[in-house]
């Protein structure tokens, strides 16, 4: 028969929360990369937002001066 190594409970706990750890954290620098990703599309879809409505106030001034 083959041989059994036995653990005792405390060493496989330890095992299961350090490799639950490292998952964890993963996760978590994933989940980072992506709320920085979302991060940077706001600020640049609010700068592009800002840009059209500059553009569009000085047309609307162009045209009143003009008429």
């Amino acid at each position: 028969m083959a041989e059994i190594n036995k653990l005792s409970v405390a060493k496989v706990l330890d095992k299961l929360r350090s490799n639950d750890a490292k998952d964890n954290r993963s996760k978590l620098d994933r989940l980072d990369d992506e709320i920085k990703a979302v991060d940077e599309e706001v600020q640049r879809l609010r700068a592009q937002r800002n840009r059209l409505k500059r553009g569009r106030r000085a047309s609307t001034i162009d045209r009143g001066g003009d008429a």
